[in-house]
């Protein structure tokens, strides 16, 4: 940790540690820690952090994390010095330190001891940021009594001060959105730095250390997410151990199994059966879902592994990235684990067909393409509809979207606004905007069966008087919209159908009319994202593929349209904003 001309001398009532050559005591860094959370937002710390961040990537950063703690590791001499330099800065501590799983395994590989000679305690006393947001220091101590054998250690790490970090909180974290801020870091030259899992508070630590131009003072970044996640976090150890290929070659050779593995918890119904907070045998579940118990204790080993269920005494408990597969969750994927798990896994093993001719190996192994083979199996055809929407967390920002909000303030109940949802699914999006908006109505077009299904939706949703739910192709799109919407539509396609899809949408578009985008985006400078893996995906399985925005802003161009702008939403996919080639943007 740099220190600056800010930080004061020791006042602490306890004697402070001996200062480390050239460095500062534990009460002066541990005020010093004090001062910077006190004194730092989010976004301008992310900026000086990562000074190479975009305007949309910040947004990305702070619509996903927070930040939450400044850190350091202390080596009181005994409970009465740690309380005496907590009280020099200004930290009012009421609760007993926990143990830090992580830190003390850092420590003791580090220095090749017993991690159980390093009993090291956590304590989060807190602190209020100038911008009024709660923060902590977080304040690791090792106690490290006058003539111990751990006083070379202590003096080694107050030099170094390997431990000092500055820590984000991940807000909703899921496996997506760790991943994307993990690529987002490493776009800006953040490293992996180590991590772990702390079984005592529930929560995965991922570190980094900080790019060479970061200008905020502190070595590393730690992003902290609530929960079990352990697949994602023997990646970024993988990542970190960059000189073992083979172990990480092996890692990703197994994602077919981890595939399979969540879609059989899934099928089984085993989330239903397991309770998040009491653990449950083996074989208890193995009876209650009919399984043997045996093969089933080794699924439920692998899955805690994954981080979808939690070993707990003798038992096992639902982890919450298990939760998401609950049959009635709000935002369920398990529709998702059974598609993937199921026709699409057996296309995809033709997908060196794919590569050599560019024919979808879907059409190949079934003898006619996804939307048409879904549409004549009724099971299938739902499980898909259902699969769409296990996505629909990425809409959230949309109802506040520019284009959204003027069309609604010039709704009136003479004239109301009308929101067109091209191949809307069973209505999800659309409910999400008119819900928001009780002066829009909508109209939502669809396959026949697919209508259907989506006016017991909306009615459901308590707007189905406000939407007419019509049966058609692309052809048929409704002259006169005010806002039109094409979400994870274009993406199935090729750019032949693309732009004829774009050409009967431009042909009715009002002038003062845009036209709403959902998709993922390829990065234009090849960095890991979602749209990567689905842009395999999309050719392999249904004859589409994923596309950078400029790929799509010549597109739109062919079309006589104009691609105006594109900002991020959840899950790693962006709202691209349209509108007719020369006409004034709305809002």
């Amino acid at each position: 940790m740099t220190t600056t001309a800010t930080t004061a001398p020791a006042t602490a009532p306890a004697p402070a540690p001996a200062p480390a050559p050239g460095g500062l005591t534990d009460a002066e860094l541990l005020r010093a820690a004090a001062d910077h959370a006190r004194r730092h937002d989010t976004a301008a710390l992310l900026r000086a952090l990562l000074p190479g961040l975009d305007g949309v990537e910040l947004r990305a950063l702070t619509d996903r994390c927070r930040f939450a703690h400044t850190a350091l590791l202390v080596f009181p001499s005994d409970g009465a010095a740690l309380a005496g330099m907590l009280a020099g800065a200004g930290l009012a501590v009421r609760e007993a330190p926990r143990p830090s799983t992580v830190v003390r395994e850092r420590l003791a590989a580090r220095y090749g001891r017993d991690a159980a000679g390093l009993p090291v305690g956590i304590l989060r006393p807190a602190v209020t940021g100038a911008d009024g947001e709660p923060r902590v220091v977080e304040v690791f101590a090792l106690t490290v009594p006058p003539g111990s054998g751990l006083a070379g250690l202590a003096a080694r790490e107050r030099v170094a001060q390997h431990e000092a970090h500055l820590g984000f909180e991940v807000v909703r974290p899921d496996p997506l959105v760790l991943r994307g801020l993990c690529a987002l870091l490493d776009r800006h030259g953040a490293r992996p730095d180590g991590g772990g899992y702390n079984p005592h508070e529930d929560g995965t630590v991922l570190y980094f250390t900080v790019p060479a131009d970061s200008k905020a003072g502190y070595p590393r970044i730690e992003l902290y997410a609530p929960g079990d996640h352990r697949e994602l976090l023997a990646e970024h150890l993988a990542r970190h151990r960059a000189g073992e290929p083979a172990e990480v070659l092996l890692r990703q050779l197994t994602g077919a199994w981890t595939t399979q593995a969540l879609a059989v918890f899934a099928e089984l119904g085993l989330p239903d059966a397991m309770d998040p907070r009491v653990p449950c045998g083996v074989g208890e579940l193995a009876a209650a879902v009919g399984a043997d118990e045996e093969a089933l204790r080794s699924l439920l080993r692998y899955l805690a592994m994954l981080g979808a269920v939690l070993p707990d005494g003798g038992g096992y408990r639902l982890a919450p990235t298990g939760e998401l597969l609950r049959a009635g969750a709000a935002g369920s994927l398990r529709p998702l684990a059974l598609l993937y798990a199921g026709p699409f896994y057996r296309s995809f093993g033709e997908l060196a067909g794919t590569v050599r001719t560019g024919r979808v190996a879907f059409d190949g192994l079934f003898g006619e393409n996804h939307f048409d083979h879904f549409a004549r199996d009724p099971e299938l055809a739902e499980l898909f509809d259902r699969s769409m929407a296990a996505s629909a967390r990425m809409f959230d920002p949309l109802p506040a979207h520019p284009a959204v909000r003027a069309a609604a303030a010039g709704s009136t109940p003479a004239a109301p606004r009308t929101v067109v949802d091209l191949a809307g699914g069973t209505g999800e999006l659309l409910s999400r905007l008119l819900a928001a908006h009780p002066g829009l109505r909508g109209v939502l077009l669809e396959r026949p069966h697919v209508a259907e299904a989506a006016r017991v939706f909306l009615d459901g949703a308590g707007c189905g008087e406000r939407v007419e739910c019509r049966a058609g192709g692309f052809a048929d799109v409704p002259a006169g919209g005010d806002v039109y919407l094409l979400s994870r539509v274009l993406h199935d396609w090729d750019d032949e159908r693309c732009r004829e899809i774009l050409g009967h949408l431009a042909a009715v578009m009002p002038a003062h009319a845009e036209l709403l985008v959902v998709e993922r985006l390829l990065p234009e400078d090849g960095t890991p994202s979602l749209a990567t893996a689905w842009d395999l995906h999309m050719r392999c399985n249904v004859g589409g593929r994923e596309r950078t925005a400029g790929h799509y802003a010549r597109l739109f161009a062919d079309a006589g349209l104009e691609l105006t702008g594109h900002d991020p939403l959840p899950l790693d996919a962006y709202v691209l904003r349209v509108r007719k080639a020369g006409a004034a943007a709305a809002g």
